[in-house]
């Protein structure tokens, strides 16, 4: 179903086009919030991603559904980085600073609460932790890879991630008192 979708779009097939909107707009919306939380910007973000997904499907090479979902997320979390550089809203916590703000805890719960309220909290983040957090537990990125996608070092990216952590813990153990 997809690929024929594909290659009504590489035909210039209008219908396909909303096809493929319609179809994937709840799920690559959902990553394009995990990283650019605001509404209007995560729409400019949204409305990117497409036409870049759009102009370039004529040269995907299709290799099954869950190729093709990979690559459409992967458009989005580039564009999404790419909005956050060029806004200057991707900053990095320097690490003396951030660890003023850990408070040592135990590790929560995270079933304690909603997946609803846990993307809530992840959206509260500060920009940098949520990228790094986003890159690694979401997209799977390693350490090295988050870095030169970022342009950081991988300890900073490793700090990011821990710092995240300790925030969301502390949030989420708040929740429960």
């Amino acid at each position: 179903m997809v690929e024929r979708l594909i290659e009504r779009i590489r035909n210039h097939d209008q219908r396909a086009m909303s096809e493929l909107y319609q179809r994937y707009i709840g799920m690559l919306s959902s990553v394009c919030y995990r990283y650019v939380p605001s509404e209007p910007d995560a729409k400019d973000v949204l409305q990117n991603s497409f036409v870049k997904i759009f102009t370039s499907i004529p040269s995907f090479d299709y290799r099954g559904d869950e190729a093709f979902e990979g690559w459409m997320v992967k458009i989005v979390v580039n564009e999404a980085l790419n909005f956050l550089r060029d806004r200057k809203k991707l900053q990095f916590a320097a690490q003396e600073a951030a660890q003023e703000q850990v408070v040592e805890d135990e590790e929560p719960d995270a079933g304690l609460i909603s997946p609803d309220e846990l993307h809530r909290l992840i959206q509260q983040l500060p920009d940098g932790y949520r990228t790094v957090l986003n890159l690694y537990v979401f997209e799977g990125h390693s350490h090295k890879q988050i870095a030169a996608m970022l342009g950081i070092s991988q300890s900073t990216s490793g700090s990011q991630l821990y710092f995240a952590k300790q925030w969301l813990a502390k949030k989420i153990n708040a929740m429960k008192e």
